[in-house]
């Protein structure tokens, strides 16, 4: 069950309107650590039509072959999307995990830039033994932060 200010969210109707997605920490708690992310709550599918919707189209020119539906995503059952956090959470009970809604987002740019923030502001590359986020945006990497000494 994810949690908003410490209170149970079990549906989006519960959520504030306009919300696309949120931001979100699932902490493991026998070690502490944690791991923060983002989650889109509906995707846009193309989905092909029926015989029988294709033959009630009538006009005149091109007709389409396909509609758009909005199909809500997975988020009730999410985890993340880190393979080494993945692997923890199937070897693990559910109880051993919090699932934490942070902030809810109103559009997929703001989700973007506020997981960016939340990962930076929390230095997750530089506390491995706080946080399982390896990178940021595919672009920073744990790795990178290795110090080496330049003042000798």
């Amino acid at each position: 069950m994810w949690l908003y200010q410490n209170k149970e969210v079990p549906s989006i109707d519960d959520m504030p309107q306009g919300t696309i997605g949120f931001i979100y920490k699932i902490t493991h708690l026998p070690t502490g650590r944690a791991y923060i992310g983002r989650k889109i709550l509906q995707h846009s599918l193309k989905k092909k039509l029926t015989k029988k919707e294709l033959a009630e189209q009538t006009g005149p020119g091109r007709k389409p072959t396909t509609k758009r539906v909005v199909k809500e995503s997975d988020w009730k059952t999410y985890y993340g999307s880190s393979k080494p956090f993945l692997a923890l959470v199937k070897d693990s009970a559910k109880e051993d995990f919090t699932r934490e809604i942070l902030r809810y987002v109103s559009s997929k740019k703001l989700l973007t830039y506020y997981e960016t923030k939340e990962l930076f502001v929390n230095e997750v590359l530089e506390h491995p033994d706080a946080f399982y986020n390896d990178n940021i945006a595919s672009k920073f990497f744990r790795k990178d932060f290795i110090e080496k000494d330049l003042d000798t």
